[in-house]
């Protein structure tokens, strides 16, 4: 059994006991969410797909950790001008783990 799920403008493929690096959540650590924004589930041979989205089907996940994802580096140049501008970034991001497809 498997679910496609929203969460933060991304869509991600879940099973249960998966664990999955999604867009920062404001939740504590050890904490429960519930994504309620199921796009489809399969069961059994059977997949059922929502218009948006399915009414009555959720997905429960625990909260495993937060952190920032590796740095990437925006560098902007413009030739015979003199300009340059090199700038940092690390995405945050949520560790959670799937442990219930509610279908």
């Amino acid at each position: 059994m498997y679910a496609i799920i929203e969460t933060g403008g991304k869509q991600y493929k879940v099973q249960e006991g998966d664990i999955l690096f999604i867009e920062k959540l404001a939740a504590e650590e050890g904490s429960a969410v519930k994504f309620d924004k199921v796009l489809a589930v399969s069961k059994d041979d059977s997949v059922n797909f929502g218009t948006p989205v399915l009414n009555g089907v959720s997905v429960d996940a625990k909260v495993l950790s937060h952190g920032k994802g590796k740095k990437i580096i925006i560098f902007k140049y413009k030739p015979k001008k003199g300009y340059r501008k090199k700038q940092g970034h690390r995405q945050p991001y949520t560790k959670v783990q799937i442990e219930k497809i509610n279908a």
